[in-house]
């Protein structure tokens, strides 16, 4: 399962191969030719290539922020996609929490880092911006719960989750945008509801790659037992699944409403960015809503056109 930002960020983590691990880093080596960079452009430059390369709905939202800003959240990016595709890989677990312990100093301790590409660009941003690197840390907090197995109990302990994986990318965002009345636990929950909206969309692929994120008491509420048919859909259950998925997404449409109270706080273009990523999940929600079936079937997505309606939709109501 991919966290926000990554997923986007389409805000964490679809499983894939243990190359994925490296992905950011061996972007950063390509760009420069495996040589040293020479100025901290060159560093934005590469976390601008990787976030245009790998970024999928955040890309909608983040063109629309003026240079500054624009090249900070792409530096928050690469070093968020370095952490989640480590994470995802395909490597030991034993080997996975090591590279996420180094990935943890490297995010939280710049200055030991600065012949990295991205934590160059990074720490350029940080001292420009009040962006909260040890969130960074609640990143990394979240994938070792991955690589360990964790699963939930109950909604508590999922949001706990999702703070930790996306709630964290609100939070560093926030420090991006830098409003005059910055409100940390309105981007958190703007991530939650982005992350509860992954979960759903994801219920098939995670449960492939052994991961189940629905809480335990919903699941049994329900009396579902996820499991797969011969043709690889999930198994309906004779539509408990389907109840199931629509009581998750009630859920969400809370932290919603919540979360988007954020966007008058912002400036106009920050808003539009934020709103840009958020409607387009918002879209997914409802129609994995009306249709539970979508994410029985495989990966539920929007199409490009859609994104960029709903794109354009949420930038002309931050203009009104």
């Amino acid at each position: 399962m991919r966290s926000e930002l990554t997923a986007a960020t389409e805000p964490r983590r679809q499983a894939h191969s243990d190359r994925g691990a490296a992905r950011a880093q061996q972007a950063a080596d390509d760009e420069i030719g495996g040589g040293e960079i020479s100025t901290v452009d060159e560093a934005y430059d590469i976390c601008e290539r990787i976030t245009r390369e790998q970024a999928r709905n955040f890309s909608w939202g983040i063109r629309l922020l003026p240079p500054t800003k624009r090249r900070a959240l792409s530096a928050v990016y690469a070093v968020a996609r370095r952490i989640d595709d480590i994470g995802d890989g395909e490597l030991p677990a034993e080997e996975k929490l090591s590279q996420l312990a180094a990935a943890r100093s490297g995010a939280t301790d710049l200055s030991t880092h600065s012949a990295d590409p991205v934590y160059l660009a990074l720490s350029d941003a940080a001292q420009r911006l009040p962006i909260p690197l040890g969130a960074f840390g609640e990143l990394v907090d979240g994938c070792e719960m991955d690589v360990t197995g964790r699963s939930y109990d109950d909604l508590d302990q999922l949001v706990g989750y999702c703070r930790c994986v996306a709630g964290s990318i609100g939070r560093l965002s926030l420090g991006v945008f830098d409003p005059p009345r910055a409100d940390p636990a309105l981007a958190d929950a703007l991530g939650v509801a982005l992350q509860l909206t992954n979960i759903l969309r994801d219920i098939r692929e995670d449960l492939g790659n052994g991961r189940v994120y629905l809480p335990k008491r919903d699941l049994d509420l329900f009396d579902v037992s996820l499991a797969t048919l011969p043709d690889g859909t999930l198994d309906p259950q004779d539509g408990r699944l389907a109840e199931l998925v629509r009581f998750e997404a009630a859920r969400a449409w809370g932290w919603y409403d919540r979360g988007l109270r954020l966007l008058p706080t912002l400036d106009r273009r920050s808003a539009a960015c934020c709103a840009a990523m958020a409607g387009i999940y918002h879209e997914l929600l409802a129609r994995i809503a009306r249709d539970p079936a979508i994410v029985m079937r495989g990966r539920a997505s929007l199409p490009a056109r859609d994104k960029l309606r709903v794109a354009a939709l949420s930038l002309a109501r931050v203009h009104r």
